[in-house]
């Protein structure tokens, strides 16, 4: 297959380039950098600086991951800006090339993440739930969905992976906590009730590849392990994995002091299953935090 990728120099991106290389595939990378490209995502993977360079070329697939980080620094006006521009203005130009396409792809699989629900409590949240307490990720989320979705009049086939905290020994949010964790300082994040979805790197890049390859598969799709935890849960089981205690709690009014709205992705959750996903056959080989951990 040919496949364009963009945010294909990400965590998610490179491990998807280097997948699709050992099955064969053709792989674009649509970068800002795409002099980076071929060290970061693979030497026989072929960066783009303007979609235009792939006017003839008939690709298969288009797998749109990029957006800027959102938990990376405070949301400043200018910060948000970038985040919806990374996000929705990028896919709004995507899609508008699409249709210029004489031969348009099959399936546009693009990124999105748990935050499209906001902070659900102790709600049980599967695909077909509604939006439980909008804010900003929750808009952000929203208008990118709905920025894909203009696809689907074109004939493309549109899916849109919504993703939960990823984990993985390359980095991301894994590698911010282990430090203060080994050093005993971990400990839960206000209350500590509120739910974490999470998953495994693993299942992440088997689950879109899994989309990829099921021609039925259109619509939102949970990237959560069926057994989510709540926030004292994980910080209690990262705590064992490291040996060290993790009584070391952020108060919500801390926290919210200094990330401000931004505070509301740590004290807010989502009780997510991921049933649509298991619906269409997919099978999570890391269901439990622990054999995660253990695997990383």
């Amino acid at each position: 297959m040919r496949i364009l990728i963009t945010g294909g120099t990400g965590l998610i991106g490179r491990n998807l380039c280097a997948l699709w290389l050992a099955q064969g595939h053709e792989l674009y990378v649509w970068s800002r950098k795409p002099e980076q490209v071929p060290a970061i995502c693979g030497a026989a993977v072929r960066p783009v600086r303007e979609l235009s360079e792939l006017n003839a070329v008939p690709l298969d697939a288009v797998i749109n991951l990029a957006g800027a980080p959102i938990a990376d620094r405070p949301w400043t006006q200018a910060r948000r800006t970038l985040l919806r521009d990374s996000r929705i203005a990028l896919t709004e130009c995507l899609v508008s090339w699409l249709a210029s396409l004489e031969h348009k792809p099959e399936v546009l699989i693009s990124g999105s993440a748990v935050g499209w629900y906001g902070d659900g409590g102790e709600q049980l949240l599967t695909e077909s739930s509604a939006i439980q307490q909008p804010d900003f990720a929750t808009q952000l989320c929203a208008d990118w969905e709905v920025a894909a979705q203009a696809a689907q009049p074109l004939g493309i086939r549109v899916v849109l992976v919504r993703t939960g905290l990823v984990l993985t020994s390359q980095g991301g949010f894994l590698s911010r906590l282990l430090p203060v964790f080994r050093l005993g300082l971990g400990g839960k994040q206000g209350s500590g009730q509120q739910w974490m979805p999470w998953v495994h790197l693993h299942d992440e890049v088997a689950l879109i590849d899994h989309l990829l390859h099921t021609a039925d598969a259109q619509g939102p799709y949970n990237a959560c392990a069926p057994q989510p935890v709540r926030n004292k849960d994980f910080a209690k089981i990262l705590g064992q994995h490291v040996r060290r205690p993790a009584i070391m709690a952020a108060p919500s009014f801390v926290l919210k002091m200094i990330l401000g709205e931004m505070a509301g992705l740590l004290l807010g959750g989502q009780h997510i299953q991921p049933e649509r996903t298991q619906e269409i056959g997919f099978e999570f080989k890391y269901k439990d935090l622990k054999s995660a951990l253990a695997d990383l």
